[in-house]
């Protein structure tokens, strides 16, 4: 059983409150456009920290952090890219990869619209943890946490910031 912090869009500010909500997870999972190598080194200061690239990263964090990355945790295959859309609007860059073999967990970002929604076609959870950071025109910054516990999700919940 592993306690997962999800976040995204943080856009190269730091905010303590990542600190006290993640530091309690297993492993920091971030959706892409960290934008700043400082924000990665501190966020996998406080646990260890699988991440992808946005498309607002530069090349010292696309050195570190590959556009897609396809890992286990626990019984669950995840698969994590910045910018991905959601069930029935997948982006084009993701859509065929995803029907060919999909995960049963999709995790993206870049919209900076939270959202959390089975994928009944494709049998697998999405998520889109928001923006964390304060950079766009969302009205209240979030992360997201939960539980994978074997196959199973657990203990969802979902963190505002402002």
């Amino acid at each position: 059983m592993k306690k997962i912090g999800i976040i995204s869009d943080t856009h190269g500010i730091w905010d303590d409150r990542y600190e006290r909500y993640l530091s309690g997870v297993d492993e920091i999972w971030h959706a892409g456009d960290i934008g700043t190598i400082e924000v990665a080194e501190r966020l996998s200061a406080l646990r260890p920290l699988r991440a992808v690239c946005g498309n607002i990263d530069g090349s010292d964090l696309r050195m570190v952090y590959p556009e897609l990355l396809r890992f286990p945790c626990e019984g669950v295959e995840v698969l994590l890219k910045h910018i991905g859309g959601y069930p029935g609007h997948y982006d084009r860059s993701i859509a065929s990869r995803l029907r060919e073999n999909p995960p049963d967990l999709f995790v993206c970002g870049h919209s900076h619209i939270l959202r959390v929604q089975y994928d009944h076609q494709l049998q697998m959870l999405h998520i889109n943890p928001g923006a964390a950071g304060p950079i766009g025109w969302q009205a209240v910054r979030t992360l997201v946490r939960l539980t994978i516990d074997g196959k199973d999700f657990k203990d969802l919940e979902v963190i505002e910031l402002s």
